[in-house]
């Protein structure tokens, strides 16, 4: 049955900036014996596997290493083992982008019923049509939302989940859950492929037709476990290669340091055909403070740009990570390069609770890209991950950005080759 618009619905106070990322908090040391924490241990193949049996192994990823679940008491038996070398595995949080406008920029908005507009300023710039009112594409191509959850049954996106997993379990991997009490993985999924419901009145994305594979990787308090992001991306380079997909992921979280698990699955999944888009981070606006994994070479590094504009262009957000200026100028994707940008300030999209959220960050800047690679590939499905890549390189240099600190003609530390757009 299908669900009803409700109107006149309990309203919201909204706060702008919330976006997946964290300056890198770590799992606390135990404080007492029965007290769990996860832990990656590395090793020769013998030496691991002599502490199979004594730890509950959550995720082994053969070279790079295995994790589990121990107590204090197991901590220190492994700690002891000369062969093994012990760390703990990082996680990455919910933080807030740091916004000007967020203080003037709060507003009520219905929890369920219609979106204050069903083109936000995002896709109608990225269509580069002030006037658009519904959009298309991204057919037969998947978008992997590795966020915290999805509410799949949310009118704007009900019928686009071809998979729901959660990764966030004392099972590492359960299908058919991806429950968001959270509301980031809801919003970005909307901005990526939003369909404006079976009325047509809702919010449209970049890539309407496109299919949503959701992976819950963050918990319902935001948090989440690198061991589990990277076994999440792995896996969706194994489903692409087994039913033969092509797959853009949206990674809208991230951390200041690089992890060693998410690093080597980002390679894994660019080595399998996926293209892999990240957010820069909402550490800016200094130098070299994209995180990872953004700042990956694997990856695409997106920043956040604000609906102002500024020396003819949009602007850079103040709170965007920049990337390196060391390597303006050069058009080469180096680690710790922001590579484009795309809208990320005041972005409305689906929420959990059936409604619509306004929210700002490089994580709605994010799916803005990803969507729009899942509709250049729908439309030129020969396309290599690379070749699709390089496409959207080509298009950002179209438009380039000149608003915002470190924001220059070219190749700049701050918006990268520019901002891609549909035309």
């Amino acid at each position: 049955m299908k669900k009803k618009r409700a109107l006149g619905a309990a309203l919201l106070s909204m706060t702008m900036g919330l976006s997946v990322f964290t300056a890198g908090a770590f799992a606390k040391e135990p404080e007492t014996q029965n007290e769990t924490y996860r832990v990656l241990i590395q090793g020769p193949a013998n030496a691991k596997a002599s502490v199979n049996s004594q730890v509950d192994k959550r995720w082994d990823f053969g070279s790079d290493g295995m994790t589990a679940e121990v107590n204090a008491k197991q901590y220190q038996a492994l700690l002891k083992n000369k062969n093994l070398k012990i760390e703990k595995v990082s996680e990455v949080t919910l933080d807030t982008a740091r916004t000007e406008a967020s203080k003037k920029d709060s507003v009520s908005i219905q929890a369920a019923g219609y979106p204050s507009d069903q083109t936000p300023w995002g896709i109608a710039s990225i269509y580069n049509n002030s006037s658009i009112t519904s959009t298309s594409g991204g057919s037969g191509i998947k978008v992997a939302v590795l966020d915290t959850g999805v509410y799949t049954g949310h009118i704007d996106l009900e019928g686009s989940a071809e998979q729901c997993k959660d990764f966030t379990q004392s099972t590492p991997l359960v299908n058919g859950s991806c429950t968001d009490r959270q509301g980031h993985g809801t919003h970005v999924a909307g901005t990526v492929l939003a369909h404006g419901g079976y009325d047509g009145q809702g919010i449209y994305g970049v890539a309407p037709q496109a299919k949503l594979w959701a992976y819950k990787v963050l918990g319902d308090n935001g948090s989440g476990y690198s061991d589990d992001i990277a076994g999440a991306i792995r896996h969706v380079a194994d489903e692409a290669s087994r039913t033969g997909s092509k797959v853009v992921i949206n990674m809208s979280l991230g951390s200041s340091g690089k992890d060693s698990l998410i690093s080597s699955a980002v390679d894994y999944a660019y080595s399998k055909g996926v293209l892999v888009v990240a957010a820069a981070g909402n550490s800016g606006y200094s130098a070299n403070t994209i995180g990872y994994p953004g700042a990956l070479k694997n990856a695409i590094a997106v920043a956040a740009l604000e609906n102002v504009q500024q020396n003819g262009t949009y602007r850079v957000a103040n709170f965007s990570s920049r990337g390196n200026p060391n390597t303006d100028g050069d058009y080469v994707i180096q680690e710790k390069d922001v590579e484009v940008s795309a809208p990320g300030a005041s972005i409305e999209s689906t929420w959990y609770n059936g409604g619509y959220k306004t929210i700002s960050g490089t994580s709605m800047a994010t799916p803005h890209v990803a969507g729009l690679a899942a509709k250049i590939w729908s439309s030129s499905p020969s396309m290599s991950h690379t070749q699709l890549r390089t496409e959207l390189q080509n298009r950002a240099k179209q438009y380039d950005i000149k608003g915002g600190y470190g924001a220059a003609t070219g190749d700049d530390y701050a918006s990268g080759f520019g901002y891609p757009r549909v035309k």
